[in-house]
């Protein structure tokens, strides 16, 4: 149902106190375009007033990007301020951790009013949208964001689905995100750690985003992260993953954390994309929880990526924290021209298309039960093989183990490689415990008779410094063979060490980087660095207590 500004205004009101707000609910994205530049203002630099302008058009105006600088010291999620209110209800399956900590229920009940109070006292405007996360009509949840950018409310659009299904029950069983820059916390007073927050109230069906914290991918994330509680409490498995459809009708989903390869290769041309980021697997299929694609822009190599670099000049996509030209205004500034090799603001560029800017979408972005799953890793220790065919013990504990590496940051010389753990691929969006997704993917996976494999599009030959990146060719054809079914019945052997199973040919690919062994000049500086990864991976195991959980261990 379409609601007016005032029909918002009251029921935000009704459920929170709100009053004497100007509310502007369901602006058209030209119309937030507009707003944007007009009205978001804020800290764009480190020691720059508090009052810059924040959004910005190129020469392309409207029928291009805006382009969005967030505050300097939130550049990505600003995780170390992430929390959910500890009530009775949810206190026990939560998985409490840094990235996700426990918030007193007196504290948050103390300061809701106070943000309400410090609105009511502005008497500003607050920008509102309506959308859903999810695709799915049965488990779409309503979504609500309030806040006092326009760009915000851009970003939402972008980024979720709308009348997917009939939406009265919104105010009674929808989730509000109020976001609030300019409600700047007191720790000493708020019970927060610094002077911003992102707290969830599951309970309550509301999250605050206060202070300094607006990127926009928190927006997208703090729903996700309701997501991934709600749905597995309802039987249903949310997934940190890309997902796509073969000409056959065969779904595939490829989890993978940042830098592995997830956006790139699903987006196939010869396959349906259903989404590049967060989907659910439900009893019906996959469904994608989005309406948009939030890409890193950094470093894009337009070449392999035509389908991020032609959507940059397209209309109603926004662009995140990529620098201005030397001399030149934005106005000024055809999209192309931007420099997307320029990390001077953050490494963490970004850029939120819709989409159907892709050119091969699945309808309703939605598939069936996929006959494939692929975990992704980028070993950049130069150790793990190409290809992994895992059983399904061995599923569990790689899925929970959620690793890859990445570089020690963009210092000159720095060249040692650091292993990351994040649990299912996603562990400061995982708010129940491992062990519940794990437990759902593996049901999913035994009823649907689902394969699995481990793709390591990382290093070889050597770890990072010393050997090259695994191609991208080679490992399409990996992936492709997984897909068509051509891996099912190869010879096998067993990896050195690391002890997965490992195919000694597949179609297309040079059967000699298939036993990463034998791409090292020195066999023994091999099994030494093979040796070094498995004991990381044993530590985080033991760290992490997947033992007590039921996680078998698999090193």
């Amino acid at each position: 149902m379409t609601r007016t500004n005032e029909e918002v205004a009251a029921e935000l009101n009704q459920l929170f106190g709100l009053a004497g707000v100007n509310v502007l609910h369901g602006l058209s994205q030209d119309e937030l375009f507009d707003a944007a530049i007009a009205n978001d203002r804020g800290i764009v630099e480190e020691g720059g007033p508090a009052d810059a302008q924040k959004a910005f058009a190129t020469s392309l105006g409207k029928d291009g990007p805006l382009v969005y600088y967030t505050d300097p010291t939130c550049t990505g999620r600003p995780t170390k301020d992430t929390f959910a209110v500890g009530r009775p209800s949810v206190d026990d399956e939560v998985w409490w951790k840094p990235d996700f900590q426990r918030f007193e229920p007196d504290a948050f009940d103390a300061l809701l009013p106070r943000v309400i109070a410090h609105l009511n006292e502005r008497q500003g405007t607050l920008y509102s949208t309506d959308v859903f996360c999810g695709w799915d009509p049965e488990f779409a949840e309503a979504y609500r964001f309030v806040g006092e950018y326009a760009t915000h409310a851009y970003f939402c659009n972008i980024m979720f689905p709308k009348e997917v299904r009939e939406d009265s029950d919104r105010v009674a069983k929808g989730w509000t995100l109020l976001n609030v820059p300019s409600f700047h916390c007191d720790p000493e007073r708020d019970g927060t750690k610094s002077n911003r927050a992102v707290i969830i109230d599951i309970e309550k069906r509301v999250a605050l985003v206060l202070g300094r914290a607006d990127y926009c991918g928190v927006n997208k994330k703090t729903m996700f992260t309701l997501m991934n509680f709600v749905l597995p409490s309802k039987g249903q498995l949310s997934m940190h993953c890309s997902a796509n459809i073969g000409e056959n009708g065969k779904s595939a989903i490829l989890f993978g954390l940042s830098g592995t390869g997830k956006t790139t290769l699903s987006a196939d041309p010869n396959r349906l994309l259903i989404g590049d980021d967060e989907h659910v697997w439900t009893d019906a299929g996959i469904a994608n929880f989005e309406d948009g694609c939030y890409a890193k822009l950094i470093d894009l190599s337009k070449e392999n990526e035509p389908v991020i670099a032609a959507a940059m000049s397209m209309k109603g996509t926004l662009i995140e924290n990529v620098p201005m030209l030397p001399g030149k205004p934005l106005s000024e500034t055809d999209p192309q021209e931007l420099d997307l090799t320029d990390g001077s603001i953050t490494e963490n560029t970004r850029f939120a298309y819709p989409l159907d800017c892709n050119p091969g979408v699945a309808p309703g972005a939605r598939g069936g039960h996929p006959d494939t799953i692929v975990l992704l890793t980028a070993d950049a220790f130069g150790v793990l093989p190409p290809v992994s065919l895992l059983t399904p013990s061995e599923v569990m504990y790689h899925f929970v183990t959620g690793f890859t590496s990445k570089l020690a940051g963009t210092e000159v010389g720095v060249t040692k490689p650091e292993a990351t753990f994040s649990a299912c691929f996603g562990g400061p969006f995982m708010s129940h415990k491992p062990s519940v997704y794990a437990e759902l993917l593996a049901a999913r996976m035994e009823k649907n008779e689902t394969r699995c494999i481990l793709l390591n599009t990382g290093w070889t030959g050597g770890a990072y410094g010393k050997g090259e990146r695994m191609s991208l060719k080679a490992t399409r054809a990996l992936l492709n063979a997984a897909l068509d079914g051509e891996l099912d019945d190869v010879e096998t052997e067993v990896a050195p060490v690391i002890g997965t199973t490992i195919p000694t040919s597949c179609p297309g690919v040079d059967a000699s980087i298939l036993n990463p062994r034998n791409t090292w000049d020195d066999p023994d500086a091999y099994d030494a660095a093979a040796t070094k990864l498995k004991t990381m991976f044993q530590d985080n195991y033991e760290a992490k207590g997947y033992a007590a959980l039921g996680i078998a261990a698999a090193m």
